[in-house]
């Protein structure tokens, strides 16, 4: 009896399937697979913890396909076990042939790529955008850790798509938290889809580069099960706190088993009609020249037993005047003052406390964005991750907490925020909740300059806002821009209560209390600061102040208008049109990013409407620059309250007699 001709047997096998899948779908990666077919072997087959009746179970092992263009040998494997999918976890189905075979279909359940929420959820997250898994693993087991699991998360990784650099950014961030139980396979088959892999991304540079990192590098032949088997266990020993965390390193194939498969040339290729057939019996000629036999019995390893551990129940944070006094604010509170971001981080501290299931997360700028709130309150500094200058990693890491069942809060600069566009978007795609506070946004940050200014944020996440999601039926984001510290505290709160994903935009300059406790804030909702029947000014964050400035110019010309603090997007239509109604039809939008934010949402929502208004918007029209105050910024971008002041007046003006 062989292990190794049996795992050659299995791996014919899977060859043979992810050919056929992608034979019947016209499209895919099977090359891709086939290069992965002794590893998928070893792993699913008889290394990983899990039950293919149960893929959600909470304790199991997890694997992670970062290159997610090979999915179709993972179909394969979970169509041969009858792994089970669908949308409704109370009535999984297993997986057939027949159904993987609907792979890339519009009604199929079996996408291109890995997606948890089309109904695969063997998968935890959404990949596909190379370099992102590798992340994702480590939150989830981040995740695991904080639960008592002891389960491990195996995370397969391209040799091409090594080059991004997020994946050494998690390679960093596993050293920093001691994550051995993530464990990275490189799967190194020496071609990208349209040339060889640079000599920088083979197998031995790979292996160097982890080794300078920290790790122990196995490098094994990715075609011989004794030599995966192997290397598996030796990562399950690296879980010991004296040993080096462990990863793997795989020489392979791509297209095994087909030498018509092999070379460049055949990424992203299906074989169909005659093409396939040669390719099956190219495999069934490797198969006997192999002398593979399945002689050894295969068995899934079992689950440790799943920890039990006190539940919290959850319970309300404390209102913003308590939690305030009981962080020691006491003289802020005093003031009428207080800068939304401080605000922001008072909130973090008090639903830690309310909510057992909030983890927080930090690029290096706690003491910012006041996150550091957080992490220095010893009751919650355990859920606390410092992700360093490596934002991508972050919101990927945060995606595996999600999935793992915690609601990250991820904190840094509102500007820093757009490196990780990519990444957030996959997380939306994997139906993970993200809570994304960014500070130090729009114009009034000053002195900094433009480097430092979020500033096309709200046109990129309020796109998002305009969708909805088709896990939780609400809008994919929800993007909200508090003016006082009373509005960023309630709304932080309602961001952690919010099933679904928040984008908060905080400020670095202290600004006047507007509310009272008194105040509700919702999701989609908004405040009328002044009832006046002239103008509709609907303005955002500062900039809702900077029009509460203009009141005395409006009054000298006798404008009456209606203040809206527009802080969510989407918000609620009809309410808006409502107030435009009731004053001549007359809205002028303020804000203090680039345009298409939320100007052109309401331009949108009153063109749809058919009414005859008059819609102006003052937004950013210009890279901004360096200005020792806000009020340098705000004049230099015309957004004064002079500016807004005399844009009104012009407006009314223009009104018919």
């Amino acid at each position: 009896m062989s292990f190794d001709s049996t795992i050659h047997a299995k791996a014919v096998q899977l060859a043979k399937l992810t050919y056929e899948i992608t034979g019947a779908a016209g499209s895919g990666h099977p090359s891709t697979g086939a290069s992965l077919v002794h590893l998928v072997g070893v792993l699913m087959y008889q290394h990983m913890r899990y039950e293919p009746t149960n893929p959600l179970h909470p304790a199991a092992d997890r694997l992670v396909l970062s290159e997610g263009h090979a999915v179709p040998v993972i179909y394969a494997a979970c169509a041969d076990l009858g792994v089970r999918y669908g949308t409704d976890k109370d009535s999984l189905k297993p997986l057939t042939l027949d159904v993987a075979k609907t792979l890339r279909e519009i009604d199929s359940p079996i996408d291109g790529h890995p997606n948890p929420i089309e109904g695969f959820p063997f998968f935890d997250t959404a990949t596909g955008s190379l370099g992102q898994g590798l992340s994702s693993a480590a939150g989830i087991a981040l995740a695991a850790r904080l639960d008592g699991f002891d389960k491990r998360v195996f995370c397969i990784i391209g040799d091409g798509e090594s080059r991004e650099g997020q994946i050494w950014e998690a390679i960093d961030f596993m050293k920093d938290h001691d994550l051995k139980a993530v464990c990275p396979i490189f799967n190194c088959n020496a071609f990208a889809q349209t040339r060889e892999v640079s000599p920088q991304q083979d197998w031995e540079t790979t292996a160097k580069k982890l080794e300078a990192a920290g790790f122990n590098a196995l490098v094994i032949d990715g075609h011989k099960g004794s030599d995966i088997a192997n290397a598996l266990a030796e990562h399950a020993k690296s879980i010991n706190p004296d040993a080096k965390p462990v990863a793997i390193v795989a020489k392979t194939v791509k297209g095994w088993g087909a030498a018509s498969q092999q070379g460049n040339g055949h990424h992203g290729t299906a074989a169909k009609g005659d093409a396939l057939e040669s390719v099956l019996e190219e495999l069934d000629a490797t198969e006997v020249k192999l002398g593979a036999i399945a002689d050894t019995p295969l068995k899934i390893a079992m689950m440790s037993p799943r920890p039990t551990r006190d539940q919290v129940a959850a319970a309300k944070p404390l209102p913003f005047e308590q939690a305030m006094k009981a962080f020691g604010q006491d003289k802020a509170l005093e003031s009428g003052k207080f800068a939304t971001r401080k605000a922001y981080g008072v909130a973090l501290r008090a639903i830690g406390h309310a909510y057992p299931e909030v983890v927080a997360l930090d690029a290096d700028v706690n003491n910012s964005t006041f996150s550091g709130q957080f992490v220095h309150d010893d009751k919650l500094g355990e859920r606390f991750f410092e992700c360093r200058i490596a934002e991508q990693n972050m919101f990927s890491v945060a995606a595996g907490l999600a999935a793992g069942g915690k609601t990250p809060f991820c904190s840094t600069f509102a500007k820093f925020v757009t490196r990780g566009y990519d990444q957030i978007e996959m997380a939306i795609n994997s139906g993970c909740q993200l809570k994304i506070a960014g500070s130090h946004a729009g114009i009034t940050l000053g002195a900094d300059g433009p480097s430092q200014m979020a500033l096309p944020d709200v046109a990129w996440f309020s796109s998002f806002a305009t969708m909805t999601h088709n896990a939780t039926g609400k809008p994919g984001f929800y993007v909200l821009t508090p003016s006082d510290a009373y509005s960023a505290y309630a709304l932080t709160c309602a961001a952690a209560e919010h099933e679904g994903s928040v984008y908060l935009r905080t400020l670095r300059p202290e600004t006047e209390f507007l509310y009272s406790p008194e105040e509700e804030f919702k999701l989609g909702g908004h405040n009328v600061l002044m009832e006046g029947s002239d103008i509709l000014i609907i303005a955002s964050g500062y900039m809702v102040h900077e029009v509460n400035t203009a009141l005395e110019a409006l009054d000298d010309h006798h404008i009456e208008p209606t203040i809206v603090d527009l802080y969510s997007l989407p918000y609620d239509e009809d309410a808006i049109l409502d107030l435009a109604n009731e004053c001549h039809g007359l809205v002028l939008t303020v804000e203090d990013n680039y345009g298409n934010g939320i100007g052109a949402h309401i331009a949108s929502t009153v063109a749809a409407s058919g009414d005859g208004f008059t819609v102006e918007q003052m937004f950013v029209n210009k890279i901004p620059k360096s200005g020792k105050t806000q009020d340098d910024l705000l004049k230099y971008c015309g957004l004064s309250s002079d500016d807004i002041a005399k844009k009104a007046i012009t407006m009314m003006d223009a009104l018919p007699v």
